[in-house]
């Protein structure tokens, strides 16, 4: 459909790397799946095993693929200080496995444990600065210098600089290098073990689905469902991304894989480029908080509550519904206003041929949802789920191969083009995993020194402070607060650190349920791929469509109002999660609905037909009162908005197409 190529991240560092060092990316990279394969499904291990070992296989990896010199060639002092970084990776992986037990019995660290430790840590904080960006390595490296300012700290004369809530009693090297590196608190912690585990399976099934051809086999779907409709591609944009979204872990890498194929399409039918490009980068946020993967979100939140995964899936999915039918009306209504029309079905795939054609890669999909309702851990359902695509590829392989080709030429080219899918599936990914371990074991330094020095209390305690007890205002403050984080962090790191900085708080001393507080968190983290100044799913968007970085930022943010709306309704109306008596559930869902319905006329001024702007006013106001944690105001509010939303249809043709 265009000729617009995704670009790999690491594709510009790629082309100066000299065959070799490719070679040696793709043995580490396929070393390391096969690894986690084995660890996922044949012999689990322990943590100080699993985690450590995983580190060292990312850390050789992110040397390999981000050289010293960024996208020029490296060059003999290049490789001299890559080098010693790649040997200090396997020092990594190698030194606690083999080292567990003197380790375990030492009543001190041992010199040579704080010595590795060090290195360690400093390696991961390159690592990050090489694989996410500076932003990351500066924040870990503050959280260090923060664990040093105390009165017996490193760093004595830093105290008198803390405002006194903040103020602690330091800590020695010795001290935070065994925190950080010697324990279960620190880089080797929860984020890096849901990375090493949960995580990096799920990338490798995205890996095996991307380079079996499940993403063309997805937005094909997309496009034959609603291709017809009145902005069509925008539509397709948004149900192509809600699948691409769990596949690819990205926001950004969906931009770029659906982008190519919808934004162009989007422009040829009427939306202006900077609208494409943002109507996009809304849809494939989305895809973060689609379950059954949800990213590495869901894994993550297992973690942290002791909630299992299934449950958090279950409970995601109405409002990862709510997220999309909000984009999906916003395209609706866009196209409405600018009287845009479908495509031809003679430039269409037929739903009947797509499926013929791609059938089998709904298999996999079946089976991993089966295996987490059965009970099966993630780690074990991800092994399974990735063995049941490489059978229904061999499958479809077989049939086509029994259809069209029966010699034995055609039988060995099939099995060698099996060999070498699977290869590059194992190769991309362990490629693709390398940035979210990073991020999660250098999130590890930030819980490390948190739980050292008791920073989340006290940033509790700042919270309930600077909010005066009101929760709305505290609500502002986490905003606030995941924005600035994501302009800096990925969306998971960013989720780790606002989570343990706010979560306290928001639970005990707020009263916010701890499955809603992760969730409102977790979909607050995921701002900054949509809001000014740093759109990073808008700014993809927008090197595709050929428009403005800024307004295609605005316009993406414009579409995804629901990531705001939705937590708050979670908050303020907890049956849509926890559950409850069946009527209070269907009335809080009626009440979601026609909420979203009503904030999306109100802001476009456009429903059935174009909206006045006192009906905007009484849109927007009923709006509100289906968050108000009263009743009677509640079914004020939806009068309000029924009573509204009929004007606007009875004065606009009765819903008769030609009219609206």
């Amino acid at each position: 459909m265009t000729d617009i190529e995704p670009v790999s991240p690491t594709a510009a560092a790629d082309r100066n790397q000299p065959w070799w060092a490719l070679r040696l990316i793709a043995v580490v990279g396929i070393l390391l799946s096969l690894f986690q394969l084995w660890a996922a499904g044949i012999q689990p291990l322990g943590l100080f095993f699993q985690r450590p070992i995983h580190l060292g296989f990312i850390l050789v990896l992110c040397f390999l693929i981000y050289p010293v010199t960024g996208d020029r060639p490296r060059g003999a002092i290049g490789w001299v200080i890559d080098g010693t970084l790649i040997l200090c990776g396997v020092l990594v992986g190698f030194w606690v496995p083999a080292n567990i037990d003197a380790i375990a019995n030492a009543i001190f660290p041992r010199t040579q444990d704080v010595v590795v430790g060090v290195i360690t840590t400093l390696v991961v904080l390159e690592a990050a600065r090489r694989a996410i960006g500076l932003a990351m390595t500066l924040i870990g490296a503050l959280f260090i210098v923060y664990a040093f300012a105390g009165n017996r700290g490193e760093l004595p004369f830093l105290a008198d600089w803390l405002p006194g809530i903040l103020n602690h009693r330091g800590y020695t090297l010795d001290r935070l290098a065994s925190q950080l590196t010697l324990g279960a608190e620190g880089i080797y912690g929860i984020p890096l073990g849901v990375a090493a585990t949960f995580i990096f399976v799920f990338v490798l099934f995205g890996a095996f689905l991307e380079v079996t051809g499940a993403g063309k086999f997805f937005i094909d779907l997309a496009y034959a469902s609603t291709g017809r409709q009145r902005g069509g591609p925008a539509k397709a944009a948004v149900i192509a991304s809600a699948g691409m979204g769990s596949i690819s872990g990205s926001a950004i890498a969906n931009v770029v894989t659906t982008g190519a194929f919808t934004i162009p399409l989007m422009k040829r039918l009427g939306y202006r480029p900077a609208q494409a490009g943002g109507i996009e980068a809304a849809a494939s946020t989305g895809g973060q908080i689609m379950p059954p993967l949800m990213g590495a979100g869901a894994f993550l939140m297992s973690e942290f509550t002791r909630i299992p995964y299934i449950e958090i899936v279950l409970i995601s999915i109405f409002p990862a519904v709510l997220y999309f039918g909000a984009v999906y009306l916003l395209v609706h209504i866009a196209a409405l206003k600018q009287g845009l029309k479908g495509l031809p079905a003679s430039e269409l795939p037929r739903v009947r041929d797509v499926l013929k054609e791609g059938w089998h890669f709904l298999l996999p999909l079946g089976i991993l949802v089966w295996l987490l309702v059965a009970g099966y851990s993630p780690m074990r359902v991800g092994f399974y789920a990735i063995l049941s695509v490489m059978a229904s590829a061999a499958l479809r392989a077989v049939l086509s191969y029994l259809q069209h080709d029966r010699t034995a030429e055609g039988a060995m080219a099939m099995v060698k083009a099996g060999f070498w899918k699977t290869v590059e599936a194992l190769e991309l990914g362990a490629r693709n995993a390398v940035a979210v371990s990073v991020a999660c074991a250098v999130a590890g330094i930030i819980v490390g020194v948190v739980g050292l020095t008791g920073l989340g209390l006290k940033f509790s305690a700042m919270m309930l402070a600077f909010s005066g007890g009101n929760l709305f205002l505290a609500l502002i403050l986490v905003v606030i607060a995941s924005l600035i984080l994501g302009m800096g962090l990925p969306v998971t790191a960013a989720y780790i650190v606002l989570i343990i900085l706010v979560g306290p708080a928001l639970q005990n001393e707020f009263g916010v349920p701890l499955i809603i507080a992760h969730l409102v968190v977790f979909w607050w983290s995921q701002d900054s791929n949509v809001t000014p100044p740093v759109a990073l799913a808008g700014f993809a968007g927008a090197a595709i469509a050929n428009s403005g970085p800024m307004e295609t930022s605005v316009q993406a943010w414009k579409y995804a109002k629901g990531l705001y709306l939705i937590p708050l309704f979670m908050i303020y109306n907890e049956p849509i999660i926890l559950g409850g008596p069946l009527p209070l559930v269907l009335w809080n869902g009626l009440l979601a609905v026609m909420a979203l319905t009503a904030f999306a006329a109100a802001i476009e001024g456009y429903l059935f037909g174009p909206m006045k702007t006192w009906m905007r006013a009484v849109a927007a106001i009923g709006t509100v009162g289906c968050f108000w944690p009263s009743f009677t105001v509640e079914a004020v509010g939806l009068a309000l908005i029924a009573a509204t939303l009929t004007l606007n249809w009875m004065g606009n043709g009765g819903g008769d197409p030609k009219v609206a």
